[in-house]
């Protein structure tokens, strides 16, 4: 049996806030296999953005454990995870995180500026290939604020993959877009999951794009109460109630 790309084993997390202890997870264990697409879904305040950061490796758990790739991650100091986080995951946010009046190429070689072994011919390739993977190469020279939302977005997209990640992590990436757009932003992800073979775990509020996830699971008061299979897309779903 293969090893699970993530594996969370009885994560809780609590936040000091003042005198008031804050649980944001309260015991959350779930593996997701290489090449699944995952929505994490639930209430404000439920611990999904929590529970993204941790497996995002942007914070560690107050006690249990996180095995990305077989490694347990939660053992390991900053330098590390911002390794993992650099080599092996690519985030896109709700607000896209896009530098304004730079080009969609710069954004999206951001993350390899800082890479010695790449020089710049090589790193504006892999930029305009990633752009490419998105439909955006013809836009690439085009500044921010001369891209809609949607284009915007593709380009966060883009960014994410520079690095040919193993996961990647989408916070609510559909918010700021119309219906449409929001689509087309999904069929993006789920051709990434199902031609690349990208791992992709994404936290949304909207049943609707959480139906391209071929799982998803609810989290309320800090653990998961639900999961639920989806094998026809946004079509049927089988519902197993967790016996948490």
């Amino acid at each position: 049996m293969s090893t699970p790309l993530i594996r969370l084993e009885d994560l809780r997390k609590t936040y000091q806030i003042g005198e008031t202890e804050v649980q944001a997870l309260r015991g959350v264990s779930y593996n997701v296999e290489s090449g699944e697409f995952l929505a994490i879904m639930g209430p404000s305040g439920s611990g999904k953005s929590t529970l993204m950061n941790i497996i995002g490796c942007l914070d560690r758990p107050t006690s249990g454990r996180y095995f990305f790739g077989g490694e347990e991650v939660s053992t390991f100091s900053r330098d590390k995870l911002a390794g993992i986080r650099n080599q092996k995951i690519g985030f896109v946010f709700q607000t896209f995180n896009l530098l304004p009046r730079t080009s969609a190429l710069e954004n999206v070689e951001l993350p390899l500026l800082y890479t010695s072994h790449i020089h710049s011919k090589q790193r504006t390739e892999l930029a305009l290939k990633a752009l490419e993977s998105v439909g955006l190469r013809d836009r690439a020279y085009h500044k921010t604020n001369q891209l809609s939302g949607g284009e915007q977005q593709r380009v966060a997209i883009a960014r994410a993959l520079l690095n040919s990640p193993t996961l990647i992590l989408a916070d609510e990436p559909t918010g700021n877009l119309d219906t449409k757009t929001s689509a087309e932003i999904m069929n993006i992800f789920s051709n990434l999951n199902r031609e690349k073979k990208i791992t992709l775990v994404m936290v949304t509020h909207e049943p609707d794009i959480a139906c391209y996830a071929r799982k998803r699971i609810y989290i309320r008061d800090g653990v998961i109460i639900k999961e639920e299979r989806n094998q026809e897309g946004c079509e049927e779903l089988s519902v197993k109630e967790s016996s948490i």
